[in-house]
């Protein structure tokens, strides 16, 4: 059940499901508009005819009572997910549903982790966030190489691993613009929200078992890197998807080591053009969140953003294109290479990509996957299974 079918990336999931589900696979599109859900099954051509529609709206709870339990895995677009999302992942916890969404809002899964938790282990619910670019090739990522150690004869214990976002071409979302103006409110209005955005651990099973390391701040200027030997800046991501993967450590028991450093920057060349490139990129994003930030001047970057809703046409989303080089360090001192490649634009086209396969994996390779309940994240769940999805997809997961 795709539930939010009728937005701009719903409607690219659908695109993604009408194309690589199996035909045994029933599939179902949910909105609060009739008409609009109608167009969507027809913009489909003949392939629409397989989904099913069934009418639900947020703020009606017993229509989202009626998605989680006609449906053996509900797959959410609708955002912001701190003002929208939790009465869905109540209803799947509930009723034993699996469950798959977008979201990078860190509170939003927090508040999803203290209400849906226990109950979805009790039911057998595999409740997992961040199915998109926040945060699969992070997560999947990092559990590739603490196998590789493994598959070397190591513990596969990591004293660091680095995610360094190597190349960028294609944009933001407008649902990933709304999270964050969300993100940035609740941070103003509520002191603890925002120390909870700040802690390195927010999404920990257990806060109390997480070691102490220091200064685990996210990169917020630009640096040069003596280990990477080349300049780094922010990569506006690193706040979300460094929760998720440590998040992954501590459900593993702390598999990639009780003292695991990780880190998210983008790269740039080394050099004056270097250093000129990532002082734009910094400035860039220092200069949207802080218009974001100030109501003054929130209209005027709203203007300029991309809106909820809309997004770049199909050639430009198979233009884009990422690329992520991963520098694992073992607690012994091997070090290895990896990367995470996506073909298309990593907002749209590799996201409908990612979580349109992470629904069908929930759905279809239930034998296959860790024994596991809960409110997991993308590596917990689904493991490498998903990982081998996506390499049939079109996207290099290869550790060098």
């Amino acid at each position: 059940m795709l539930f939010g079918a009728t937005g701009f990336t719903g409607r690219l999931v659908a695109e993604a499901f009408a194309r690589t589900a199996p035909p045994e696979v029933k599939l179902a599109l949910a909105g609060r508009n009739p008409g609009k859900l109608a167009e969507v099954k027809a913009a489909l051509g003949a392939p629409g005819a397989r989904f099913q529609t069934l009418v639900a709206d947020v703020t009606d709870a017993e229509s989202i009572r009626q998605v989680a339990e006609q449906s053996r895995v509900v797959c959410t677009t609708v955002g912001p997910y701190a003002t929208w999302g939790l009465p869905m992942v109540k209803a799947c916890a509930k009723a034993g549903t699996h469950y798959c969404d977008l979201t990078g809002e860190v509170q939003f899964m927090r508040d999803s982790i203290d209400a849906c938790d226990a109950e979805a282990k009790r039911t057998g619910a595999r409740l997992v966030h961040t199915c998109g670019f926040d945060s699969i090739p992070s997560d999947l990522g990092a559990l590739m190489m603490h196998e590789a150690l493994e598959a070397r004869g190591e513990s596969g214990q990591m004293a660091s691993l680095d995610f360094v976002l190597t190349s960028l071409k294609g944009g933001f979302s407008g649902g990933t613009i709304a999270s964050m103006v969300t993100m940035l409110d609740e941070a103003r209005a509520h002191p603890e929200r925002r120390r909870l955005m700040g802690d390195p651990y927010a999404l920990s099973p257990d806060r109390s078992k997480e070691p102490n390391l220091g200064r685990e701040r996210d990169l917020t200027s630009l640096r040069y890197d003596e280990q990477l030997q080349q300049w780094t800046a922010p990569f506006v991501m690193a706040a979300v998807n460094t929760r998720v993967v440590r998040r992954t450590n501590a459900l593993l028991g702390y598999s990639y080591g009780p003292a695991f450093r990780y880190r998210e920057v983008m790269g740039v060349k080394k050099g004056v053009s270097g250093w000129l490139t990532g002082a734009a990129i910094t400035a860039g994003l220092g200069a949207v969140v802080g218009a974001l930030m100030v109501p003054a001047t929130r209209g005027l970057a709203l203007n300029l953003l991309p809106k909820q809703g809309e997004g770049p046409d199909e050639a430009a989303r198979q233009a884009g294109r990422f690329t992520v080089k991963l520098v694992a360090t073992s607690v012994t001192g091997t070090r290895l290479t990896g990367r995470v490649v996506g073909t298309s634009d990593p907002g749209y086209g590799e996201t409908s990509k990612m979580l349109s396969q992470a629904a069908l994996c929930l759905a279809l390779d239930e034998a296959k996957l860790p024994r596991r309940s809960g409110v997991l994240t993308p590596a917990t769940a689904m493991g490498t299974v998903l990982t081998e999805r996506l390499r049939a997809q079109g996207m290099t997961f290869s550790v060098e």
